[in-house]
């Protein structure tokens, strides 16, 4: 049943979380890519194609709508008024490393866009920078499960606690964020 709950929208699953947000849907991806559910070439793949469009679209809303964009929000506003000036001392270096950086994923491609960094400069920049975390991130979480497999024995008989343990670790990660943000 999981197996072809996953091949059906395992994938397609991995590309809306990718390219809303990311981390939490890819390493549950990485997990179950070690488990055999899911091949870790293609979640890797999958995972680059999410982010790398999520953040092109982010950066020309940025462009056309940036100010308004943040403005919707006053701790979006704050955060894209400090993702500039970051983009200002190192444009090039934020375009390739935002990914990595906790709580600057959503706002730094519209501050990008905001700040009048080059199109085609930015689309090559950041497809580098979504290959790197998509392949680091999910290499990283696949042979995480190895590892969790040497601590445990067969992971077979914990697999789905395991996968349980991730989601819900996941949506209580989307939890906080949400109502963070709906205090702001």
């Amino acid at each position: 049943m999981l197996q072809q709950f996953l091949q059906d929208f395992g994938y397609l699953a991995l590309f809306l979380g990718t390219f809303f947000e990311g981390e939490t849907i890819l390493v549950l991806a990485g997990f179950l890519a070690f488990r055999g559910y899911m091949d870790i070439n293609v979640v890797v793949l999958v995972a680059f194609c999410g982010s790398y469009a999520g953040d092109q679209l982010w950066y020309y809303l940025g462009r056309k709508h940036g100010r308004r964009l943040l403005a919707r929000k006053p701790r979006l506003q704050k955060m894209g008024d400090k993702a500039l000036v970051y983009i200002q001392r190192h444009p090039d270096l934020w375009v390739l490393s935002f990914r990595f950086v906790y709580g600057m994923r959503t706002v730094m491609p519209v501050a990008i866009g905001l700040s009048g960094y080059p199109p085609l400069r930015y689309l090559i920049l950041n497809g580098i920078g979504a290959i790197v975390w998509a392949a680091a991130l999910g290499y990283a979480s696949f042979h995480f499960g190895s590892v969790m497999e040497s601590i445990l024995g067969n992971i077979k008989k914990y697999e789905l606690w395991v996968l349980g343990a991730l989601i819900l670790l996941g949506a209580a990660l989307w939890l906080r964020r949400y109502l963070k943000s709906q205090k702001d």
